[in-house]
């Protein structure tokens, strides 16, 4: 609609340029048309607007992206090739290693969306141990399509939609992952609805195969739903939720009920802050026993110091009845209930857009001797260093 008074005024001013008499006299051939309407076109496409970013994402709807991320782990309690069994990410110990590097494509014209990306590391290692060799390499691989203008509906492998932290190092802020991220889910298979409630609030529901399967160790399916509100351009606030039974037979029925929390708030232009709440219920093998309980959270603050330089401290704990969920508590007895606390403190360095650099300290303390230091000497506390470089693009 905006081309119809653009010519309009080109015309006038072209008329305006020529002396009122010669303009009147001036013959009306096909040729001297021809010429007018080309100037005028060429002049209208001239003003025309930049494309904005809807129309980019739109004319270019397939994506390549990738990450890789090196690190080496320093331990200051013993010397043991590997950290504590509950710890999956940057888990080997007092070694170059590759936590993760993914290579992928997305493609998203606004109506039909789909990702295929693999990956390979070790954190591949130590979380898709379970999973079916031919299906460990995905790190997701999903196809979706609008039902209807403000929804989303995919099916496939996905991230996880639990937790305020995800595999991916360089989207989170702190190097190493809480405990409550190690040990809920990083990815999950099944179908998610996504819809669009405003620009301010999005829901979502999952109908899944489990706790962080691809493949289902039985034939019940988990239940999942997400909601995330962002009441202003400052604050984010998410409650996700899971049901199901993790058991590997039916008969063997031991319902899970998990609920996570968390809010992000940026209280200025450097300075932001986070808080997260796990609490979760397992039925027990004996019916009508209480059910096992844990919970854990976290509070981060995270400070950029300059454009390149940001530092994060992070203090967490987890509770667990009877070591549920959290599986290797060894040396204690499995039966043992898990109390650990720990903070850690990061500093960031981002020469360019694309690479991040990062150290991080980390301390933990348990009740119980839980921990392994040297020569095999059970202790109560744990500490280690993790230093790492992450390209993405």
């Amino acid at each position: 609609m905006r081309r119809g008074p653009a010519r309009g005024r080109l015309f006038f001013c072209c008329a305006r340029r020529l002396p009122a008499r010669r303009y009147f006299l001036l013959p009306m051939k096909a040729p001297a048309l021809l010429a007018l309407a080309c100037l005028t076109a060429a002049s209208a496409l001239a003003q025309t607007p930049a494309t904005s970013p809807a129309d980019s994402a739109a004319a270019e709807p397939l994506t390549f992206y990738g990450f890789a991320d090196g690190y080496y782990g320093y331990e200051l309690t013993g010397q043991c090739p590997t950290r504590p069994g509950f710890i999956y990410a940057h888990h080997r110990a007092n070694e170059f290693a590759l936590n993760n590097a993914v290579l992928g494509l997305r493609y998203d014209d606004g109506r039909v969306r789909g990702a295929v990306a693999l990956h390979a590391g070790t954190y591949v290692e130590a979380n898709y141990a379970a999973e079916p060799a031919a299906l460990r390499h995905l790190y997701e691989a999903y196809a979706g399509f609008r039902p209807f203008r403000r929804a989303w509906l995919d099916v496939g492998i996905f991230p996880s939609h639990i937790g305020f932290e995800s595999a991916l190092s360089k989207d989170n802020w702190t190097l190493t992952r809480s405990l409550m991220a190690e040990n809920s889910p990083y990815y999950e298979s099944g179908a998610r609805l996504t819809y669009e409630a405003g620009q301010r609030l999005t829901l979502t529901g999952l109908l899944l195969n489990g706790w962080q399967n691809i493949r289902d160790t039985n034939r019940a399916k988990a239940l999942g739903t997400q909601l995330q509100w962002k009441p202003t351009a400052k604050l984010l606030l998410n409650s996700s939720t899971f049901y199901g039974n993790e058991q590997p037979q039916d008969s063997a029925r031991r319902r899970r009920y998990f609920h996570n929390f968390y809010l992000s708030y940026a209280a200025t232009e450097r300075l932001s802050l986070a808080g997260i709440f796990d609490v979760g219920w397992q039925e027990q093998a004996a019916r009508g026993r209480r059910p096992d309980n844990w919970h854990s959270a976290a509070a981060l603050l995270r400070y950029q110091l300059t454009d390149k330089w940001a530092a994060c401290t992070r203090y967490e704990y987890y509770r667990a009845d009877h070591g549920v969920i959290i599986r290797s508590i060894s040396p204690a007895p499995t039966d043992a209930n898990f109390r650990v606390g720990g903070a850690s403190l990061n500093l960031d360095y981002a020469p360019t857009a694309h690479v991040l650099v990062r150290l991080e300290g980390r301390a933990l303390r348990s009740q119980d001797r839980l921990f392994t230091a040297d020569a095999g000497r059970p202790t109560r506390t744990y500490g280690n260093l993790t230093s790492s470089i992450a390209l993405s693009f």
